[in-house]
């Protein structure tokens, strides 16, 4: 396998807490200024890292927030500039933490899965809110 057919290893997670309306819960989305889309908090796996390491550390580094690692979602594969890439999801329960602005993520809302789905820029994210909603029922 050449460097360019080895694939980059991420790891992220669809971040829910309950609403506090009491009713159903929320979906943390972040906003990537760089790529102006919507998407779940995720990132590439340092050296050593494991999986579900590197999820709870995108969490807290995208939204802030410590996080509990629940149902493994779907694993997704897609290609970036010519390389394949896989990212392992968790749903994941969003626990303590404060939201800062960064460069790389500017903007975190919480939403309704139902006002989250259309927010999502990449069908596979929206794939991926499905399974993780389907996990809580």
């Amino acid at each position: 396998m050449t460097p360019r057919d080895t694939p980059i290893l991420a790891a992220g997670c669809v971040l829910w807490r309950p609403s506090p309306s009491g009713r159903g819960i929320e979906i943390a989305l972040v906003h990537r200024p760089k790529y102006d889309d919507w998407s779940h908090p995720k990132g590439k796996l340092k050296r050593g890292e494991t999986a579900e390491e590197c999820a709870r550390r995108e969490v807290l580094e995208e939204t802030g927030r410590h996080c509990e690692l629940g149902a493994r979602l779907p694993t997704v594969h897609y290609t970036v500039a010519g390389r394949p890439k896989e990212v392992a999801y968790w749903s994941a329960r969003a626990l303590t933490g404060t939201f800062t602005p960064t460069r790389e993520i500017d903007t975190l809302l919480w939403l309704p899965p139902d006002r989250a789905r259309p927010r999502l820029t990449q069908p596979r994210d929206r794939e991926l809110l499905d399974a993780a909603v389907a996990t809580r029922h």
